[in-house]
């Protein structure tokens, strides 16, 4: 018949049980579990990279409006100008009409 021994052991951090399984026939099986930091260290690493991530993906968000609202700005000011030459253009067209045709 198979005998079986039970440790377990906490240091308020980690906590370990083994079991021991005797089968008889000389055969003994030995299973382990523990938890500890180690579960944790990884969780904080995780979520410090998603944090890391997350910062990274908005900022070139921002970065990607700005640049978009620059391109805009600097159209709507080309659009001006050109609107502002025409007006020019149109007055001296428009006076230079004037002065040729023959006064009746």
């Amino acid at each position: 018949m198979a005998t079986e021994r039970v440790t377990e052991r906490s240091d308020g951090q980690t906590t370990e049980r083994v079991v021991e399984r005797d089968v008889g026939g000389g055969t003994t099986y030995v299973e382990k579990r523990g938890s500890g930091l180690g579960g944790i260290m990884v969780g904080v690493a995780v979520l410090a990279m998603v944090a890391i991530v997350a910062f990274f993906l908005l900022q070139a968000n921002r970065n990607d409006a700005l640049q978009t609202q620059a391109v805009t700005s600097a159209a709507s000011s080309v659009a001006d100008s050109a609107a502002t030459a025409a007006e020019g253009v149109s007055d001296a067209a428009g006076k230079a009409a004037d002065a040729v045709t023959p006064a009746n």
